[in-house]
Order: C-alpha cells, then sequence, then structure tokens
C-alpha cells in the first residue's frame, strides 16, 4: 500500500492517565458501558449542563478538593484559591514575577481572561460572572500546572478522565459561549445510525470542515442530548499547535486525538521537517492499528487546517480539501479489515473562538473568543465506488471524491448559516438537511 500522509488541525489527549494531576470528585469511571451511559446522558440536556457551568461551587469546590500527591505538592494554588476578578489578574502577576510563568503566557492568559469574560456576559445568562470566575480560575490552573510540569502527547492519545476530568472540564468552559437557542442540528437520525455501525464493529470517518479549536467540544455539546456516545469516543487527527501551545493544552487532553503536523506548517522550519514526517507515520501506524480493532470513529479535516473568510467578501466558507488526504484516508480505511464508511460532516462555529486571518507559524496565538449559535450537520455515507464508476483513472476517481465529499460539506454549510447567521431558524431546512435541536 502507499504510503499514506495525514495533515489537519483539530484538537487533543494521552494513552495513560497521568500520575501528577490531582483528584477530582467529578472524574468518571474508567469505562462506561455504552448502553448504560446512553441511557443515563440522555437524562441530561445540554440546557442542564450549560445550567451546571454557571454554579461556581460546581467547579471550583470540585476542582479545589484535591488529595494533592508528592508530585504536586509544589503546585502554586494561586488560581484554585482565586474567588474574585482581582484575585485572577494579580495571580497572573503573581506567578509572572515568581518565575512559574514565562512573560508570553501570562500575558496571553490575561488577554484571554477579558475576551472570555466579555463573551460569556454577552449571554446575559443568570450568574455569568461567577461562571467565569469558576471557570477561568480551573482554566489558569491547568495551564499553570502545564507549565510547571508540561504534558507529553503520545501519537494517539485518549483523553484524561481520572483522576481530573479534563472531558468535562472542556464542556464546563465552552459551554457558556454556545447559543443553544439558536444553534441546530442537521440530520440527528443519521449520527444514531452512526453509532449502530459503530455498535457492530464497523468503522466511521467524518469528513469535515475544520472552524475553531473549540470544534471537538461543540460536537460533543450539540450531540450530548441524543447520542453522548459520539462525543465521548470521537477521534480527532489534530495538528501539532493544539498539543504544544500552554493555553491550548490542557484542552486538548480532554479529548481522544491522532496527533500530526499539519501540511500549512510542516516546512515552517526545514530543519524539522524529517522529524515531523517520521512522526507523522508514527500516528499512521496507531490510526491503522485502530482501525484494525473495528468501531473505531474518527474525524479528519482534510483541508489541513482552520476555515478562513473570503478576504474581499468577509463570508466564511468551507476550506477546500486536500484530495489526497481524502483518499488516503479511505484506503485506509477499506485496508482495515473492518467494514467503513464514509460520512460528510459541517461544522458552522467559527464565532465561538475564531482563528487568526491568516495562518500564522509562530506558536501563542491572539484567542478571540464570543458567544454565538453553533451548528452540525451530517449527510448519508458516500460511496467511493457509486462517484467514481466513470472515472477514466486513478486520479480523477481520487479527485471525484473528495469533490463529492466537500459539495456535501459546503451544502450543509450553507443551511447551517441561512439558519444560524441569518435567523432562519429551523425553516432554513432543505430536502437533504432536516435541523433540530435535540436538547428540546
Amino acid at each position: 500500500m502507499t504510503p499514506l500522509t495525514l495533515y489537519s488541525s483539530a484538537a487533543t489527549v494521552t494513552l495513560t492517565s497521568s500520575p501528577r494531576v490531582p483528584f477530582h470528585p467529578l472524574a468518571s469511571p474508567a469505562r462506561r458501558g455504552f448502553v448504560s451511559f446512553r441511557l443515563t446522558a440522555k437524562k441530561l440536556s445540554v440546557r442542564a449542563m450549560s445550567e451546571l457551568v454557571q454554579d461556581k461551587e460546581s467547579v471550583v469546590a470540585a476542582s479545589t478538593s484535591f488529595t494533592e500527591s508528592s508530585e504536586e505538592l509544589n503546585h502554586s494554588r494561586t488560581f484554585l484559591d482565586a474567588r474574585t476578578e482581582q484575585d485572577l489578574i494579580c495571580g497572573i502577576k503573581k506567578e509572572k514575577e515568581a518565575g512559574r510563568l514565562p512573560p508570553n503566557v501570562a500575558a496571553g492568559m490575561e488577554e484571554l481572561y477579558w475576551n472570555y469574560k466579555n463573551a460569556v456576559l454577552s449571554s446575559g445568562a443568570p450568574g455569568a460572572d461567577k461562571t467565569v470566575i469558576s471557570n477561568m480560575s480551573v482554566a489558569f490552573d491547568r495551564m499553570l500546572l502545564g507549565v510547571e510540569d508540561p504534558y507529553t502527547f503520545n501519537p494517539y492519545h485518549k483523553a484524561v478522565r481520572q483522576p481530573f476530568d479534563y472531558y468535562h472540564f472542556v464542556h464546563m468552559y465552552i459551554s457558556p459561549l454556545i447559543d443553544f437557542k439558536n444553534s441546530y442540528v442537521g440530520n440527528v437520525s443519521i449520527f444514531s445510525e452512526l453509532e449502530d455501525k459503530l455498535r457492530q464493529g464497523h468503522n466511521v470517518v467524518l469528513i469535515s470542515n475544520h472552524q475553531s479549536e473549540a470544534d471537538p467540544a461543540v460536537i460533543s455539546l450539540l450531540l450530548e442530548a441524543h447520542c453522548p456516545y459520539i462525543g465521548e469516543n470521537i477521534k480527532c487527527v489534530a495538528g501539532d499547535r493544539v498539543i504544544t501551545d500552554p493555553l491550548c493544552k490542557p484542552f486538548s487532553m480532554g479529548r481522544n486525538l491522532i496527533c500530526v503536523y499539519s501540511k500549512k506548517h510542516m516546512n515552517d522550519d526545514p530543519e524539522l521537517v524529517d522529524m515531523k514526517r517520521k512522526a507523522n507515520t508514527r500516528s499512521l501506524k496507531e490510526m491503522a492499528t485502530l482501525l484494525r480493532s473495528g468501531s473505531q470513529l474518527i474525524w479528519i479535516a482534510p483541508s489541513g487546517g482552520r476555515d478562513r473568510p473570503d478576504p474581499s467578501t468577509g463570508e466564511w466558507f468551507p476550506a477546500p480539501f486536500d484530495a489526497s488526504s481524502v483518499d488516503n484516508m479511505r484506503r485506509l480505511v477499506e485496508h482495515s479489515g473492518a467494514p467503513g464508511h464514509i460520512y460528510p460532516m459541517s461544522l458552522l462555529c467559527y464565532d465561538i473562538m475564531p482563528p487568526p486571518p491568516k495562518v500564522e507559524k509562530e506558536i501563542g496565538e491572539k484567542r478571540l473568543v464570543g458567544y454565538h449559535g453553533t451548528g452540525l450537520s451530517i449527510a448519508p455515507e458516500i460511496s467511493f465506488s457509486d462517484v467514481t464508476a466513470d472515472c477514466s483513472n486513478p486520479n480523477e476517481a481520487k479527485e471525484a471524491y473528495s469533490q463529492a465529499l466537500y459539495n456535501s460539506v459546503d451544502e450543509q454549510y450553507k443551511t447551517l448559516n441561512s439558519a444560524i447567521n441569518h435567523r432562519r431558524g429551523i425553516e432554513a431546512s432543505t430536502s437533504t438537511v432536516s435541523l433540530s435541536q435535540p436538547w428540546n
């Protein structure tokens, strides 16, 4: 089989839980049964989670009742002990002056605080001010711990759920940024179909656009009430930037990741090109191993990075797909030995955490934050043989299949855009995209 190289940039996580992380009373069991988890999770709507995140005690008290291990006795509790905005801002200055926070990281944390605060307060939700303090105290604590004791991601990273539940932490942080009244899911019944295939041992690949660092959490939160298994078990093909940036790493630790170097940043440093290619090969082998075991759900954005707006119009649209990445993913699925399916999926959530206007080489981008409606849609799987039946050669077939997937993603995106940004709501549904709000 021809060597496979995949490029993307999504988000997060590790094979084993780190003993250096303190005990978290909200940590989930090591493994939940599929059926029992789905039944119980359906009782907890996303709206309930949105209300839960506003309770300061549910976040801060849970995060401060740690049983400190010997490895963490020297970890500063500056942010966990914070109770006010002044405590947090002064805490950043204190940790910087103590040499525990590099100046650039400290500056980024303070900027993030003000952006997050403005976004959450704009929601008008009761207790929003308390939500900001509680969520940012935990976020800053995890960022500080990551600087003091840097976490290393393996090629395949499993979400860290114990002893600190990073998956839950990410949900608590992102949920207040989503305007659920103006958010929609397209074709939710297909997500249920997808779950059934996974339960039967099939592999499923989601080919999608990529809008923000919040994408994986948006997927999980919008499906929490109807298909919680997808959010917890999806494996994201993630670029190296989300596992190296100190402000992003704690959020990445809460996701299942297959870590790669993005094509867009492959040649940023010529001396590292060979190392990056070897690392991608290791990640490819991990993915192949996973697929051979069956029941795998993998999300990849074959554009190799986040969408950007049209510079002349300011309109956002799905970035074009790299046909080779799509074809390599298809061949990997076909050679896994388990039945495989490829679905086109579309995301609209750039206003939650919009990327920089242009691709940047340096780690440490400015992180804007917003409160906005979001959208997620999926279409029926697309068969390679059906699309390429009339193609005369492999290259033509490769391009045709990639374009077919992209066209579906783009069509779904336009429907989501009509519903959310043009405020048409459910009425924006089409003959191919049926919109709903499963959390209601």
